[in-house]
């Protein structure tokens, strides 16, 4: 039995018209056979895509198949209601799905995002064998990843998109206490193997973002969620260095020099979205960064030893000093 056996006639759209796009020209009988349907069910799918969806489909003769018909206007192209992908399209999507499911916990995302996955496939036909091994080939390494339980993954998304606000249990990690928490979702932040929640918090009466491993409670609530431009979620949050960049503090500049080894990998890295970089004549790289809070900028700036050097900001130096400072002193 064919594995498009039982393909709802949408699919069967999309790969009638997937065919015909791949191949310019096909046999009546090539349809039957990798569509896996009988005779009569394929010519009404073909007088269906003419005369209600207005697919430029005609017979030719000379080539004894179906093709698009080449007399329409010139950069003019059908599509079917709703999304289209193409072959290559579809693959490339299959592949994110195995991203995010790298992403996920409790296989939350992987469940929502099945349905799509499964007509992904079966629009590919003949391929699908070799999608379903191409999203097993698609591997994602993580590092220090934190955990967020399902139920409050799924109820701040669903809060999110409902525009509701959110009552939150929150764990503080640098004061190491709870609180309780009033708070409007405005946008969900995967960071470095963590998920984080942007919202506006009515306590504080200010823009915060909140790990989401760190919520001990929440629960939906009735009242609207007060609703914040993404222009000024991002002045506020997105303007320093790492997921905790935002703030009130003011915005510096960091200016990191990486010696020629380094900056073969460095040069090729984001760190920020608005970072400046340049590379030397003797094979170094300058890298300007802003940041707000330094802890993180100074994390990243010692991951790479010896091979960079901060120019110019005292306090960030001290910083890291400091920090070198207490190491040697553990292991002293």
């Amino acid at each position: 039995m064919s594995h498009l056996h039982g393909m709802d006639r949408t699919e069967r759209f999309y790969k009638i018209e997937m065919l015909l796009r791949a191949r310019g020209c096909v046999s009546f009988a090539e349809l039957t056979e990798v569509l896996d349907v009988s005779r009569a069910t394929l010519k009404r799918d073909l007088a269906y895509l003419r005369e209600r969806l207005n697919a430029p489909i005609v017979y030719d003769a000379h080539d004894n198949g179906y093709r698009f018909d080449g007399t329409a206007a010139r950069g003019e192209r059908h599509e079917l209601p709703g999304l289209w992908f193409s072959e290559h399209e579809i693959h490339a999507l299959l592949s994110m799905h195995q991203l995010l499911a790298g992403l996920d916990d409790d296989g939350v995302l992987s469940r929502h995002l099945q349905p799509m996955l499964e007509r992904l496939q079966g629009m590919l036909g003949p391929d699908a064998a070799g999608s379903r091994e191409l999203v097993k080939r698609v591997k994602l390494i993580g590092t220090a990843r934190r955990r967020v339980p399902s139920r409050w993954f799924e109820l701040v998304g669903s809060t999110l998109l409902r525009r509701q606000r959110l009552w939150l249990r929150y764990f503080t990690r640098r004061d190491r206490r709870e609180s309780e928490r009033e708070v409007s979702p405005q946008r969900l932040v995967h960071y470095r193997g963590t998920w984080y929640l942007d919202a506006w918090c009515h306590a504080s009466d200010g823009l915060r973002r909140f790990a989401l491993d760190a919520v001990r409670d929440a629960r939906a609530l009735d009242t609207r969620a007060k609703p914040i431009a993404l222009r000024e979620l991002e002045a506020a949050l997105d303007a320093g260095y790492g997921v905790f960049g935002g703030g009130d503090a003011k915005v510096r500049w960091a200016t990191l020099l990486f010696d020629a080894d380094a900056a073969q990998w460095v040069a090729s890295e984001e760190w920020h979205p608005r970072q400046q970089g340049r590379r030397l004549e003797d094979g170094r790289y300058e890298l300007q960064v802003p940041y707000s809070e330094p802890t993180e900028l100074a994390m990243d700036i010692l991951r790479h030893g010896d091979s960079v050097t901060v120019l110019g900001d005292k306090p960030l130096v001290a910083l890291i000093r400091e920090r070198l400072a207490r190491a040697a002193a553990r292991y002293a």
